[in-house]
């Protein structure tokens, strides 16, 4: 179902802090999103980490059969007085894109947010499910010789 994720995700993290940071605390690049995909009976599911994102920092869209996910993390509001001590969470634009099959029904995916998780439910297309072939007995000794 699932025809490729991006291959290079890995040495591009490793490239993105090698890299640092730019002053405002993001990254240049946009940041992959992990993601674990499996198929549950005659639906696909994709399910994107996206902790500390609103749901109006998101941002799915799927064009041919190339999906991608965008979100963004802000930072949190903090007061005048605040004085930060500690900030390593990534802030910025977070991007994944994620090519699938043919045998998935692009145009009835259904998406939800809670907890920090993003679930996208692709169904397989109807053409690409399982079914059963009658086989009936043929008696024309003529069509089993031709």
């Amino acid at each position: 179902m699932l025809m490729r994720t991006d291959s290079f995700r890995e040495f591009d993290q490793l490239a993105q802090r090698l890299l640092g940071t730019s002053q405002s605390g993001t990254w240049s690049r946009p940041a992959t999103i992990p993601l674990d995909a499996y198929r549950d009976a005659d639906d696909f599911v994709i399910a994107f980490d996206l902790p500390g994102v609103a749901l109006d920092a998101i941002e799915v869209n799927v064009e041919r059969n190339v999906l991608t996910v965008k979100a963004e993390r802000r930072p949190l509001p903090l007061s005048a007085d605040a004085q930060v001590q500690v900030s390593e969470r990534q802030l910025g634009v977070f991007a994944r894109q994620v090519f699938l099959s043919d045998a998935l029904a692009t145009d009835k995916i259904e998406a939800s947010h809670a907890d920090g998780v993003l679930v996208l439910r692709i169904p397989v297309a109807e053409q690409a499910k399982p079914r059963k072939i009658q086989v009936t007995a043929h008696t024309d000794s003529k069509a089993i010789n031709a």
